[in-house]
């Protein structure tokens, strides 16, 4: 198959195979949604084009070596492509050795099959995100909720963006996901803890990684902006947060409580918790810590259970190591 193929073929819907159903060593001739494909230099200087391929069930990166220009621009994130290679192992990840690839009509597809959240399933996490937001009690803080919420263009790029473009809820709509699971985890969790405010903490979470629908381009596929890499989603989000106090200020005609957008902020700057993970600050409060804690264990939980999906398909009872956890993971056997 030419890269230059004409749109109008279909692909194999009928056979394929999901991702989480490839194996290694096994031959690839199939359609899949293409995100976040760049073309880089290898160790001698040759490029090759890497891309991340994906339906509803994960996501695997396909790699062609010696590309071309013409072969890079043969279709662009968010197309629909179909892909002849060979499944390998590398590294403890299993990817796709790509052999030729070229852009198909998504007319005959079903694209349900490359999607892993159904409108329904968005417009009701969308649903959960107001309820759990309205629980707050009146205030400067219910105001800025309501604030962020009523923003239509803010809100069409947040439920439509992925929480990152490979380790944890790298999909269309897996912000809203991750946001809602957090405020469902905080909810329950602060009352465990008096001292923790409530309000403040669910807030924090609502705004911890919205600077993420600036960072990534997510009206085709997910690629970083110049913005998110120039400056990255915690200093976007921390400009978003400063408007909509402004924005709120000017509607209500009252000035923010200045330790309320401190404190704010300061969850938004440490909720990485880490110098070395992108934490301009470590986290300092109680909500911060707490918040801290809450996203790195969803993000990690979300990432090990897609890997465990994502491996199968492979023999064994164990997965490959992964070299960026230091460990490998028990499937079981049964």
């Amino acid at each position: 198959m030419s890269p230059a193929d004409p749109p109008s073929r279909p692909g194999r819907p009928s056979s394929r195979r999901r991702v989480t159903e490839l194996a290694p060593q096994g031959a690839v001739d199939q359609v899949f949604l293409a995100t976040h494909k760049q073309l880089r230099p290898n160790r001698n200087g040759q490029l090759y084009l890497q891309v991340e391929l994906a339906d509803r069930s994960g996501s695997i990166t396909g790699r062609m070596w010696n590309a071309s220009d013409e072969e890079f621009s043969a279709f662009d994130d968010g197309d629909y492509v179909r892909v002849e290679g060979m499944t390998q192992l590398y590294s403890g990840n299993l990817q796709i050795i790509i052999q030729a690839i070229g852009r198909v009509d998504p007319r005959g597809l079903d694209e349900a099959e490359f999607q892993v959240l159904s409108a329904a399933e968005l417009q009701r996490l969308r649903g959960e995100l107001a309820a759990l937001l309205a629980s707050l009690r009146p205030g400067q803080l219910r105001e800025l909720c309501d604030e962020t919420l009523a923003d239509g263009p803010l809100m069409a790029a947040f439920c439509r963006s992925p929480a990152g473009v490979k380790h944890h809820h790298a999909h269309a709509g897996g912000l809203l996901e991750h946001v809602v699971n957090l405020l469902r985890l905080a909810d329950r969790v602060a009352p465990l803890y008096p001292a923790v405010d409530r309000d403040l903490l669910l807030v924090g979470v609502l705004f911890h990684d919205l600077g993420k629908t600036l960072e990534l381009e997510s009206e085709r596929g997910f690629s970083y902006t110049d913005a998110g890499q120039l400056l990255g989603h915690v200093l976007l989000g921390l400009e978003q947060l400063d408007a909509k106090i402004r924005h709120v200020e000017e509607r209500t005609g009252r000035p923010f409580d200045a330790e309320t957008a401190i404190r704010l902020k300061h969850m938004v700057a440490s909720h990485h918790g880490q110098y070395e993970y992108g934490a301009p600050k470590l986290p300092m409060t109680l909500e911060a810590l707490l918040l801290h804690h809450l996203d790195h264990m969803d993000a990690r939980m979300a990432g090990v259970a897609q890997l465990l999906q994502n491996e199968a398909a492979m023999d064994g009872g164990w997965t490959q190591y992964q070299q960026s956890l230091g460990r490998k993971f028990f499937r079981g056997r049964s």
